[in-house]
């Protein structure tokens, strides 16, 4: 009886079809994309929550005066895109902060390179210049920052400078990381197969410390445009950095936040084209686990 019950049920039971590829790729996409939409949803959820307990706090308990609310750096936002700031239009404060960084951290990053790459395959240069590169880096920015004013000026050079300084130890140290973990018995392989100093260094030690310095370059362009603006912060004629120096002169922080904001949108601009081109780059590379590309 119990035998016939159980013949009935699995003649009933569906039998499961086998997915072609097509298919498969289809479910594939379709559970990432949903994986997308929850984890925007869920982004722009706490954006909103965020933003809607901070406006309600200012309007109910805190002094906005003090601590601003997004109503009013929002409105700020919208006087320096239609009307323009104090100091000229928003796009020339843009440009001229943008124009320092980039410039900076070009220099400050090829500079970093090139000198952490030879002093990484270099063990006695870098006991020999260690105390120096130390003693620099542990010099305060911002006092570089003004002496670069009194030296170059209000102009470019002044913001350029500071910027190439805290960019070129971020990439520097990586570079130096990098080349210095090179495995050796692929150099010495190389070597005796005839590759020549300028051979090995541009086939095996540079591509080998490619990842280091792509990683180092994420966090290079922030200090770039941090250096930018702690420049014309010191001293300048235009950029963001004047504008927030003049939002707080002027006990504005609505406008301290509308700067911040811009600038935390160039840098995130800057981290995207830098992730698009280390994707290119680094095509050689096996693909990592998913988790890796977290916090």
């Amino acid at each position: 009886m119990s035998h016939n019950v159980l013949e009935k049920g699995a003649a009933a039971a569906p039998v499961p079809e086998n997915e072609t590829e097509e298919q498969i790729l289809a479910r594939v996409r379709t559970n990432a994309r949903r994986v997308r939409l929850r984890t925007w949803g869920l982004r722009i959820a706490l954006i909103v929550l965020w933003l809607g307990s901070w406006e309600l706090t200012a309007t109910l308990w805190i002094d906005p005066f003090f601590y601003s609310k997004p109503s009013l750096i929002w409105a700020r936002l919208v006087e320096w895109f239609t009307e323009g700031t104090q100091f000229g239009s928003i796009w020339l404060q843009i440009f001229t902060t943008v124009q320092e960084a980039v410039l900076g951290f070009l220099i400050g990053a090829v500079a970093g390179v090139v000198l952490g790459t030879l002093l990484g395959r270099s063990r006695y240069w870098a006991d020999v210049l260690a105390p120096f590169i130390k003693a620099l880096n542990a010099v305060p920015r911002i006092v570089l920052a003004a002496l670069f004013i009194i030296w170059f000026g209000l102009g470019l050079s002044s913001k350029v400078a500071t910027v190439v300084v805290l960019v070129f130890f971020a990439v520097f140290f990586n570079a130096f990381t990098g080349a210095r973990e090179v495995d050796g018995n692929v150099i010495n392989n190389a070597r005796i197969l005839g590759a020549g100093k300028r051979q090995v260094l541009t086939a095996i030690v540079l591509p080998s410390a490619t990842t280091w310095i792509l990683s180092s370059l994420h966090t290079a362009f922030g200090f770039a445009l941090i250096g930018a603006v702690v420049g014309e912060y010191a001293g300048a004629s235009k950029g963001l950095g004047l504008l927030i120096s003049n939002a707080q002169g002027t006990f504005d922080s609505a406008g301290i936040y509308a700067g911040m904001i811009i600038i935390t949108v160039i840098a995130l601009l800057a981290e995207w084209g830098i992730g698009m081109a280390e994707g290119k780059l680094l095509k050689w590379r096996p693909s990592q686990a998913q988790s890796s590309h977290g916090i």
